[in-house]
C-alpha cells in the first residue's frame, strides 16, 4: 500500500495529508538546473545542517555523540536528531546535526554538509540532496554520479588499522572545518575512549588527526567556509536528549523505584535512571514483562515508593488491566509512554503521535487521569516531576506521552530552575479508624500505607467499602464511581494552559501538542506573518476550560499532527466543543519539517 502523496486530500474532514514524498528546494538540481558545487568554493549558511548516513554498525551514532558535544563545549547552539532502521547492523542510518549562532530543535529537509560513508547513503536521502548540498566522500565507495570532495575515509581507516576508525576520521574532518583546537578534540576522544587500552586510544587519536588535517585545508582554501559566530550563553547550557529529560524530571519527582521492559523507544529513561540509581537511591528492576513491570510500579506506590514504568505502544497493551487496576485501588502511577508507529510492531524505530487514544482510553471501566505531552526538553523535565506529585496527590494514573522524535533528540538549553520545585506527599498516620476510601466530599479518600500509623490499609481489585473490603452493595458501587470521578473535576482546575506563541489579536490559529512544538514555531517565524501564532498543548488531557476561548478568537484554526486521524482535533470536540476542519496530518514515521509544514501552511492559510 502507498502513501498518500502531498495533494491528496479528505475533503470531507478538509484533512491535508502530508506524504513522503520530499519536494526538492527552490535551489535544487532538479527545480533549478544549478549544477552541484563540486570543488568549487562553497559558504555554509546558519543555521548549518549537516547529515551523516551510513549502513549501522558503523557509528554513526559515534560520530553524533563526539561531534554534538565537541561543537556544544566551541561554543555553538546544537540540535541532533537521527532517523535509523530496525536492525543491528545494515539497512541506512542517518543523522542530522543543526549548527547554529542562535537555538534550534526542529528538523529540516535541507542538507547543506552531507557526508555518506557508505554506497547506500546517497540513494537513502537523494531527495534531501540539493544544488547546494556540499558532499564530502569517498568516491570509490559510494559510488554516485554526483559532484563529490573526495576523501578516502576507508583507505585512511584501513592505514590506520580497520574500518571502523572511518567515523573518527569524519568526526576530524568535521572538527577542522569548524577550526576547533586539535587538543580540544583530542581531550574528548580521550576522555570518550578512556576504557579502551591504549593502543585503541592512540588509534582514534590517529584517524581523528587525519581527518582534522583534512578539514582545515578544504576551510583554509576556501573549497569550504564555514563562518558560525558562536554564542556566550551556549557555555552555561546543559546538553541532553529527551530520555534523559524525563529521567531527570523522575529524579526531581522523587522516583526511588522504576520497573520496566525494555522496548525501543522508551528504553532510555530506564538505563538512564539505571545509571543514576546508587547516587539518588533509585530501585530498578527489569522485569520480564510489562504485566509485571507496571504490577510492581503499584506494588512499590502502595508500600510508600514512587514508582514509574517507561514503555511503548506495543508494551504498553499489556499494561491497560494495570491502569484498570490502579484506577480501582486508587494508586497513583506514573506512566512515560513513548509513541512510535503502529499497530503491532508498525515502524519500531521511526515516531508518531497516535497513542493519545490509547492513553486516554487504555483500562476497562471509568476513572480519571492526567495525560502530559512535552513539546520541548524543558517541557519533559518539569511535566514529570509534576506528574509524581499529582498521582500522589489525586491518586490517579498519569501519563507523560512523548515519541521517538522528542525522546532520541538532543539539544542544548539552559539549566533547569530548581528553585521552586519540590517533592509532595500526601500519605497519611493512619489511626485505628482509618478507612482508605472514606467517601470525601472532594473524591480523594487520605492514602496511607502498611506500617505507618495503627491503621489497616486494604486494598482490593474488586469494588470495595469504605474500608477496602469487597462488597457488592449496589447503592455503594454508584457512590464509589461518584466519588473516583469527583477527583476529574479539581484536577481540571488545576490543568495547565496552553502556550500562545505570537500576536494575541491572530486571525489565524495553528494548533500543536507534544513534539510537534519546535517545528511549528519554526516554520511560522520563516512565514513571517504576525496575523497567526501558535497555541501548542503540553497537557492534553483534561484540557482547561477555558482554553476554548483561543479558539473562538480565531478565523481559521488549523490543528498540526503527526498520526492519521487527527486524535487531538477530536479530543478538542470531545473536551472544550470545538469542531477543527482543517488538519495537516503525517504518518509516514518521520517527524514533521520545517520546510515542507512551511509550504503547507502557506498555502493552506491562503485559502479562504
Amino acid at each position: 500500500m502507498t502513501s498518500p502523496s502531498n495533494s491528496e486530500r479528505i475533503e470531507e474532514e478538509g484533512s491535508y495529508i502530508m506524504g513522503e514524498q520530499f519536494h526538492p528546494l527552490e535551489d535544487s538540481p532538479e527545480s533549478s538546473g544549478q549544477g552541484f558545487p563540486g570543488s568549487g568554493s562553497q559558504q555554509m549558511k546558519d543555521p548549518l545542517s549537516i547529515v551523516l548516513c551510513g549502513e549501522a554498525g558503523l557509528g554513526i551514532q559515534t560520530i553524533e555523540y563526539l561531534l554534538t558535544k565537541l561543537l556544544k563545549i566551541e561554543g555553538y547552539h546544537v540540535f541532533a536528531t537521527k532517523e535509523y532502521m530496525s536492525r543491528i547492523r545494515g539497512g541506512s542510518n542517518s543523522s542530522e546535526i543543526r549548527v547554529s549562532s542562535r537555538r534550534v530543535a526542529a528538523y529540516v529537509d535541507r542538507i547543506d554538509l552531507f557526508i555518506p560513508l557508505d554506497k547506500d547513503a546517497v540513494p537513502h536521502l537523494r531527495k534531501r540532496i540539493s544544488g547546494r548540498t556540499m558532499i564530502l566522500g569517498d568516491k570509490e565507495k559510494i559510488l554516485t554520479d554526483l559532484p563529490v570532495i573526495n576523501i578516502p575515509f576507508s583507505q585512511i581507516a584501513l592505514e590506520i588499522g580497520n574500518i571502523v576508525f572511518s567515523n573518527i576520521v569524519a568526526v576530524g574532518v568535521i572538527a577542522g572545518l569548524f577550526q576547533i583546537e586539535l587538543a580540544t578534540l583530542n581531550q574528548l576522544l580521550q576522555q570518550h575512549f578512556s576504557a579502551k587500552s591504549e593502543e585503541i586510544i592512540r588509534k582514534n587519536l590517529e584517524a581523528a588527526r587525519r581527518g582534522y588535517d583534512i578539514g582545515r585545508e578544504l576551510n583554509r582554501s576556501g573549497q569550504v567556509g564555514i563562518n558560525i559566530p558562536k554564542s556566550r550563553e551556549v557555555k552555561d547550557d546543559i546538553f541532553l536528549n529527551g530520555s534523559e529529560a524525563v529521567a531527570l524530571g523522575a529524579i526531581a519527582g522523587g522516583c526511588n523505584f522504576i520497573s520496566s521492559y525494555p522496548m525501543s523507544p522508551s528504553t532510555g529513561v530506564l538505563t538512564f535512571l539505571a545509571q543514576q540509581s546508587k547516587e539518588f537511591g533509585i530501585v530498578v528492576e527489569q522485569a520480564e514483562d510489562e504485566i509485571s513491570a507496571i504490577n510492581m510500579g503499584l506494588g512499590a506506590w502502595y508500600a510508600g515508593a514512587r514508582a514509574m514504568v517507561s514503555t511503548s505502544g506495543g508494551g504498553f497493551s499489556l499494561m491497560t488491566e494495570a491502569v484498570s487496576l490502579a484506577g480501582m485501588i486508587e494508586s497513583p502511577m506514573v506512566i512515560h509512554l513513548a509513541q512510535r508507529p503502529g499497530p503491532a510492531t508498525g515502524l519500531p524505530t521511526r515516531t508518531e503521535q497516535a497513542d493519545l487514544q490509547l492513553a486516554l482510553y487504555a483500562g476497562h471501566g471509568e476513572f480519571p487521569r492526567i495525560i502530559f505531552a512535552p513539546g520541548t526538553l524543558q517541557d519533559a523535565f518539569y511535566l514529570t516531576q509534576r506528574a509524581f506529585n499529582l498521582s500522589d496527590k489525586y491518586q490517579v494514573p498519569v501519563f507523560v506521552l512523548t515519541d521517538q522524535f522528542l525522546v532520541d533528540s538532543f539539544y542544548n538549553i539552559p539549566p533547569f530552575d530548581l528553585s521552586d520545585l519540590d517533592v509532595q506527599r500526601y500519605i497519611k498516620e493512619t489511626d485505628e479508624n482509618y478507612r482508605r476510601y472514606r467517601l470525601a466530599e472532594n473524591g480523594i479518600s487520605e492514602r496511607g500505607i502498611p506500617g505507618f500509623g495503627k491503621g489497616l490499609v486494604a486494598v482490593d481489585s474488586d469494588e470495595h467499602d469504605e474500608e477496602g473490603h469487597i462488597t457488592e452493595d449496589l447503592q455503594l458501587r454508584s457512590q464509589m464511581v461518584d466519588k473516583r470521578l469527583k477527583k476529574l473535576g479539581s484536577i481540571r482546575k488545576e490543568a495547565i494552559s496552553p502556550t500562545l506563541v505570537g500576536r494575541e489579536d491572530y486571525r489565524s490559529l495553528v494548533v500543536g501538542w507534544g513534539s510537534t512544538f519546535h517545528v511549528i514555531q519554526e516554520a511560522l517565524e520563516g512565514l513571517g506573518r504576525d496575523d497567526v501564532s501558535l497555541l501548542h498543548f503540553k497537557q492534553v488531557y483534561p484540557l482547561p476550560s477555558h482554553a476554548v476561548e483561543f479558539f473562538r478568537r480565531a478565523e481559521k484554526t488549523i490543528v498540526i499532527e503527526n498520526n492519521a486521524t487527527g486524535q487531538f482535533a477530536r479530543l478538542l470536540k470531545l473536551e472544550l466543543g470545538i469542531d477543527i476542519q482543517e488538519k495537516v496530518l503525517q504518518y509516514n514515521g518521520l517527524p514533521f519539517s520545517v520546510e515542507e509544514l512551511s509550504r503547507t501552511l502557506e498555502k493552506r492559510l491562503a485559502e479562504r
